[in-house]
């Protein structure tokens, strides 16, 4: 599982998302400044824009590269594994650790999103629909072989998704439960909510 990582990097862009990231995380998009990205980075305001051409395409490349972990982490958890609970465990287990260990980056794709340009929103939206699929796929799928017995594959992954989004906003490094514990938990609870036989 991936791990916060600081800010203090030798790549400046590295370097800018990093310092946007806790910046977007803490005050939001709005409320933060270039100015407070490019001192959090240690660099004049005017650097930011050698590199990004506004505060927007910075939180867009946070959140791509946010969504495209996210979706590798869901698509790759079951490799290997036999039942659809086995599975789905796991997809629950690693989406809920990623959104621990990573919950400052957490905080800002998941909940930064409306300040995105219509196209970059879009493209943001199709890796968040693909990890909707996945699961909504794992359970359907699970249905069908009757593994699964709820009658709701939708609502069971509505479920589970949003439980897993919502650790980055409530979890913090010094709580009660490490991101592993909290996997463990979300992972058993998502064979309760599509009640696995």
């Amino acid at each position: 599982m991936t791990r916060e990582t600081p800010v203090l990097r030798t790549d400046p862009v590295q370097r800018l998302l990093g310092a946007a990231t806790e910046a977007f995380a803490e005050r939001g998009f709005h409320a933060t400044t270039t100015r407070d990205i490019a001192g959090r980075a240690g660099m004049s305001p005017a650097a930011l824009y050698v590199h990004f051409r506004s505060k927007e395409e910075v939180l867009y490349h946070i959140a791509l590269r946010g969504h495209r972990e996210a979706r590798q982490i869901v698509a790759d958890a079951p490799a290997g594994l036999a039942t659809h609970a086995e599975r789905l465990r796991a997809m629950v287990h690693d989406f809920a650790c990623w959104h621990a260990g990573e919950h400052t980056m957490g905080r800002v794709v998941q909940y930064e999103l409306d300040a995105l340009d219509p196209a970059h929103r879009t493209e943001v939206v199709l890796l968040r629909e693909q990890i909707e699929s996945d699961v909504l796929g794992e359970i359907s799928a699970g249905i069908a072989t009757g593994e699964f017995g709820t009658p709701d594959a939708k609502g069971a992954t509505l479920v589970l998704l949003s439980l897993c989004v919502d650790v980055a906003r409530w979890y913090r490094p010094d709580g009660r439960l490490s991101p592993a514990e909290i996997g463990d938990l979300y992972g058993n609870t998502a064979l309760r909510v599509v009640a696995a036989r």
